[in-house]
């Protein structure tokens, strides 16, 4: 079996303190390999303000997703969005390390926990985890979860099976999760006492609602890139 797919973060503040995880995921599925103590405080359980278009039953006792934040969460329930931090990411390939403030370094991290969840609306987006691109802009966001959709309708085309070229489902996807990001916004606001975790939440929200506003743009800003591409025909 493949070793696990590794992601280490780590904060460092101002005083000398430090918060660091570890995110396992399976090499074939990139799933998060969660311990099995991982804890489930009582706002990680599904009906605890659970999301609109959430497909989960009734036999579903805890939101997967918040189960993956929970440990986050709880450590940094009584943090400040603005409060400065040097977040630095190793990978099997590479080092990033970026001075920011903390909502920002947490909204990375929690990109990673909520696309591993084996959430129905989130799974869509499990591919770019493979290419974590860690405190990514909103241009990198959009052109990643495009080139991303694109390589799946190529996968499908070779499959025999009908490919969406004009990119259509891609823009219900987002709006789907962007009614997930609302829903556990909501859920986090109620299980903590400052606004770290939240707004690292509205963030990623904020990036991925951009998606839909480009793709029925035609992606205009972006079409000059292409241009050796466009002219070559």
């Amino acid at each position: 079996m493949a070793e696990p797919i590794r992601f280490a973060y780590t904060f460092q503040f101002p005083n000398g303190a430090e918060q660091r995880f570890e995110i396992l995921l399976d090499a074939d599925t990139l799933a998060l390999l969660a311990p099995q103590d991982a804890p489930k405080p009582a706002w990680t359980k599904l009906k605890y303000h659970q999301c609109e278009n959430c497909p989960l039953g009734d036999d579903v006792e805890y939101c997967p997703v918040a189960v993956n934040l929970a440990s986050l969460v709880e450590r940094f329930k009584d943090a400040v969005s603005f409060e400065s931090t040097t977040v630095r990411v190793q990978t099997a390939e590479r080092t990033y390390e970026k001075d920011t403030a903390l909502q920002k370094g947490l909204s990375s991290i929690i990109g990673i926990y909520m696309v591993t969840s084996d959430c129905p609306v989130m799974d869509a987006l499990r591919p770019n985890v493979r290419f974590h691109l860690p405190f990514a802009s909103i241009d990198e966001t959009i052109y990643r979860a495009v080139s991303m959709y694109l390589v799946a309708q190529y996968f499908l085309m070779r499959k025999g099976k009908q490919p969406d070229w004009a990119l259509t489902h891609l823009v219900e996807t987002y709006q789907a999760v962007a009614k997930v990001n609302q829903g556990m916004s909501d859920r986090i606001r109620h299980a903590t006492a400052e606004d770290a975790n939240v707004n690292a939440v509205i963030i990623l929200s904020s990036q991925g609602g951009m998606v839909p506003m480009y793709v029925e743009d035609s992606l205009a800003e972006m079409e000059h890139l292409f241009r050796g591409y466009i002219e070559r025909q």
